[in-house]
């Protein structure tokens, strides 16, 4: 039972992880295209639409900004998880990102969408992860 916690806090990142990367797949069409079976968007403008439905307080340039900012940051996080490089901040990172997003799907969506998607799961999860003293499998162990 000694390496439980580790066995955790790797299988917590690789979950983050590719729950960061299959959402970026899925804008790009990698997955499958719009209204396919388990398929969220299927291509990038209807991740647009998605986001500024999202964000109706921000002019439409802003919101595709925006989501081109989230989408970098998942794959950067998802990266930098996976091969466990900087994870305290990526999961800082990450718990901040999905945090946003929670708030937005609760006011402008449905405000039981982000708890039937596990999106407050997911940050918190970020953030526990942040709180842990160190990392083993990663390639600056300890940070």
């Amino acid at each position: 039972m000694k390496n439980t916690p580790h066995f955790a806090q790797l299988f917590l990142r690789l979950a983050l992880a590719i729950g960061f990367i299959l959402p970026v797949m899925d804008r790009f069409g990698w997955l499958g295209t719009p209204g396919s079976p388990t398929v969220g968007w299927g291509n990038w403008s209807v991740f647009l639409d998605y986001t500024n439905a999202l964000m109706p307080f921000l002019a439409r340039p802003v919101a595709n900004v925006m989501a081109i900012l989230a989408t970098a940051g998942e794959l950067v996080f998802a990266v930098l998880l996976i091969v466990g490089y900087k994870i305290k901040l990526a999961a800082i990172g990450s718990f901040l990102l999905t945090l946003a997003f929670a708030i937005s799907m609760f006011i402008f969506a449905n405000y039981r969408a982000p708890f039937n998607y596990s999106v407050f799961v997911v940050s918190a999860s970020s953030l526990l992860l942040a709180t842990l003293p160190n990392y083993k499998w990663s390639i600056a162990a300890g940070k």
